[in-house]
């Protein structure tokens, strides 16, 4: 039998507080995970300044659910920007909107971090990639799984050797289905429009093993994607899928993303298997892991503390310059493009049946 241990653990770094709230401009409502703004500005953390939204009826919505007046709310974003003068924004709409938003806010200094994936395709994210370094402004790139303390737990152990050489990484990450769980019907309108959001779980939830399958191999692009994608639901999703599975070769790893519409519960996980060892990232607090001949463990992981913990305290220590970034961060531009490249062969590979190579196999 295996004996578990449970161990209460917390990982952080102390970093001074900010002294004032980032004053924050809100680009679209349309993005289901904007309460989280609304959340965050109602505990200080942000001042939300202006609200771009030209559909009234979503906006009215929001009013009212959060209590601030209709008045903060413009019908364009260009209008939102003059009127408010924002430090920074958030987008919230589709992923297309991405572009739209940096080649707006760029030439004016301001800051943008968008919601997961950073851009429709690698070429609309170099392009915004340029644009941020061209008029010096931050642009970060939010997942969900970038807060999560069992992550960046797994990510020190795997850089102190603690499994040995990484030999295979697996990622679930979905749900039942964004209708089956009752998202937003503006939300359902573009995260199933393959214009607008680029596909369907291949992209909703296979930026998020791309993006952490990245951090975990230092940035290295994979030498070939191999992807597979299904509508297994076409009387729900007949235009994009709901299925997918994105194989990335590595030299000496493989990594598989298991990216679903079609899980019966939701799920966001990572299993890490080296050489010596294997780590479970269950999901945003539980661990399971071997190291060499010893019996597996468990481990309950306390929070990080702010602004690690949390997107946009993160976003406005780096505005402050409270913090710095590295290449490899999560959120950084570097690590995105490369998911967008990731995806961008997946698609391809899904589309003609065949492997891409993005990097010559040694």
């Amino acid at each position: 039998m295996i004996k578990t241990f449970c161990v209460l653990i917390l990982c952080v770094t102390t970093i001074p507080s900010l002294s004032q709230p980032l004053r924050l401009g809100i680009a679209g409502l349309t993005h289901g995970h904007v309460g989280w703004a609304f959340e965050s500005a109602k505990k200080g953390d942000i001042e939300i300044v202006g609200i771009a939204e030209p559909d009234r009826a979503v906006a009215q919505r929001y009013a009212t659910r959060y209590g601030f007046p209709m008045t903060k709310i413009y019908s364009s974003l260009e209008e939102m920007l003059n009127a408010t003068r924002p430090t920074a924004v958030a987008a919230f709409g589709s992923i297309l909107a991405h572009r739209d938003v940096v080649r707006a806010c760029a030439p004016q200094g301001i800051h943008v971090m968008v919601e997961k994936p950073l851009a429709i395709s690698a070429e609309h994210a170099s392009e915004m990639i340029g644009l941020a370094e061209q008029n010096g402004i931050i642009l970060m790139t939010n997942y969900e799984t970038t807060w999560y303390p069992t992550n960046h737990l797994a990510f020190k152990w795997v850089k102190d050797n603690k499994i040995g050489t990484i030999r295979k990484i697996v990622v679930h990450d979905g749900h039942e289905g964004p209708k089956e769980i009752g998202v937003q019907e503006e939300f359902l309108a573009w995260l199933t429009d393959p214009e607008q959001n680029g596909g369907g779980a291949v992209i909703d939830f296979g930026c998020y093993g791309a993006n952490l399958a990245l951090w975990l191999m230092n940035g290295r692009l994979p030498d070939q994607v191999t992807a597979v994608t299904q509508t297994l639901k076409p009387e729900i999703y007949p235009r994009v899928d709901d299925e997918a599975t994105i194989i990335l070769a590595y030299p000496d790893t493989q990594v598989i993303i298991q990216a679903s519409w079609n899980w019966p519960y939701g799920r966001k996980d990572i299993e890490i298997y080296g050489t010596d060892g294997y780590i479970f990232a269950e999901d945003r607090h539980h661990l399971r892991y071997r190291f060499d001949d010893q019996p597996e463990r468990q481990l309950q992981a306390d929070e990080r503390d702010a602004p690690l913990n949390d997107p946009f305290l993160y976003f406005a220590a780096l505005i402050a310059g409270e913090i710095k970034a590295d290449n490899n961060d999560l959120s950084s531009t570097a690590n995105n493009l490369n998911v967008m490249k990731i995806l961008d062969a997946a698609r391809e590979s899904a589309r003609s049946g065949k492997s891409v190579v993005l990097n010559k196999v040694n």
